[in-house]
């Protein structure tokens, strides 16, 4: 089965960049071809082989790379039959539709095709003005990504880039969305992005997982040592087990998402037919704001006091410290672990527990 990767973005929004990082750092050891794809466009040296539609070069860490003119589908298949790849990441040109794109690898029909991604590379500086000039192709674009990277935001505030973010969410509400400078990432970390391995919804599911395994084995511990006192809580938590294993490929049929101009936020709940007061609550937020230590410590400690943020009790996340370290957590209650940590795609704060309070966590993580 060959992988395709689709990596769309407008003229010099730097998909080529992108590619290149993550053929030297991700896509070794694969048999990897390269389509850049220009639609039928000749290219000024004229060299293609016009009957073949392909013209193959060799590149330096051993992927080919392919140029397609004429019927894009044939050339397509023609490259399968050719090299048999592991993956193939197409390179449309600047201004194609991804949704075109998308359509011509399904129009192929062939079965030992798979669609793993498709990334749209954002010049940060420019989306504003290409979402007004050019927004039946740049929206396009950002619609049919399932993940979006960000270029040129190492200058830029943060108050700009979640700015860029509020915008390209009211386009797509699902997609991960990488706003850290690619020269801090590991090229694992976008792949992992661009492959949904790492989004807030799969991290929420994790936690929540987590939580109701923590709750059913100190359930078993109460009941082993005969504590009547407890039987009530026993039975209002036996709901909330049992989840499909394979729930992480369902992590977009939650319910309730809410966005603000700062942040991406998910809040969902699990339904299994009983009252809303017995679920576990998630909330949690994609950010670009940068934390100091101490204060993230101040906010995690004050998690546990009475029931200002409900009953918390997990959180974790990832975020940017004031110094451009990245700072770790993980919080149980009584309990909180802060370490450094290699930067993230983004900012990332969780947090699962009972009548969770959005608000007030909000404003405790100062995302007001």
């Amino acid at each position: 089965m060959t992988k395709i990767d689709i990596f769309s973005g407008f003229l010099g929004a730097g998909k080529t960049t992108l590619i290149k990082k993550l053929i030297e750092e991700v896509y070794t050891g694969e048999k990897l071809v390269l389509i850049e794809n220009e639609f039928g466009d000749v290219s000024v040296d004229g060299t293609f082989l016009q009957d073949a539609g392909i013209e193959i070069t060799e590149m330096s860490s051993g992927c080919i790379c392919c140029s397609l003119v004429g019927d894009f589908g044939e050339a397509l298949k023609k490259v399968l039959d050719q090299f048999d790849p592991d993956r193939i990441l197409i390179e449309p040109s600047g201004v194609g539709k991804l949704s075109d794109v998308i359509l011509a690898v399904r129009n192929v029909g062939s079965d030992k095709l798979t669609l793993n991604s498709f990334t749209t590379v954002v010049d940060a500086k420019k989306a504003k003005m290409y979402m007004k000039n050019f927004g039946e192709f740049f929206n396009n674009q950002v619609e049919f990504a399932n993940s979006i990277v960000l270029s040129r935001t190492s200058n830029m505030s943060e108050q700009k880039i979640n700015e860029v973010v509020a915008m390209l969410r009211e386009h797509n509400k699902d997609a991960t969305i990488i706003t850290t400078p690619w020269e801090n990432l590991d090229g694992a970390k976008i792949l992992e992005a661009m492959e949904h391995k790492n989004t807030l919804e799969a991290e929420l599911h994790r936690l929540a997982e987590e939580v109701e395994r923590r709750t059913e084995e100190e359930h078993e511990k109460m009941h082993h040592h005969h504590d009547h006192d407890h039987d009530e809580d026993e039975h209002e938590h036996e709901h909330h087990h049992h989840h499909d294993e394979d729930e992480d490929e369902h992590e977009h049929e939650h319910e309730h998402h809410h966005h603000d101009e700062d942040e991406h936020e998910h809040h969902h709940h699990h339904h299994h037919g009983h009252d809303a007061d017995e679920v576990f609550q998630s909330w949690g937020v994609e950010t670009a704001k940068k934390f100091s230590e101490d204060e993230l410590r101040e906010a995690l400690e004050d998690l546990g006091s009475g029931y200002k943020y409900g009953v918390v009790l997990r959180a974790k996340g990832a975020v940017e410290g004031t110094d451009g370290k990245w700072i770790y957590f993980d919080y149980v209650p009584e309990e909180t672990n802060i370490r450094e940590g290699e930067p993230s795609v983004t900012g990332m704060l969780c947090v699962i527990g009972a009548d969770i309070k959005e608000d007030n966590l909000k404003e405790l993580f100062g995302l007001n």
